[in-house]
């Protein structure tokens, strides 16, 4: 199953590379954001299987932007993306709408299906 995604992240240079590392091993880039009210408008058009979603955004907490999707009831799973480590965020991840973390620097279709629990 070839999985959708969106990728909120502030960085393009970043955005480019996750686009191409993603969409080189089957999983669709369908859209990007910036921030959350992009971030809720690519969810409610692209209806993505998953969003990977930047901890820190500039002018906001990507587990603002999380939190905001899970309460507005759309359903793509969560994952949160950082250049800092888990144990940075540990608490907040778990007390989050996420269904776990990728380092940036481990970004890979295959680590997403992991965190997903798919093959």
């Amino acid at each position: 199953m070839r999985l959708r995604c969106v990728i909120v992240d502030d960085d393009d240079d970043f955005l480019v590379v996750a686009r191409a590392v993603l969409e080189g091993e089957d999983i669709t880039v369908a859209g990007v954001a910036g921030n959350g009210v992009e971030a809720v408008e690519r969810a409610r058009d692209l209806r993505p299987d998953v969003m990977l979603i930047d901890i820190r955004l500039k002018a906001e907490s990507g587990f603002d932007v999380a939190r905001e999707l899970a309460a507005d009831g759309l359903k793509p799973a969560l994952i949160m993306i950082s250049t800092h480590p888990y144990a940075d965020f540990a608490d907040m991840i778990a007390d989050s709408p996420a269904v776990g973390f990728l380092p940036k620097a481990s970004l890979s279709a295959a680590a997403v299906r992991q965190l997903l629990k798919i093959g």
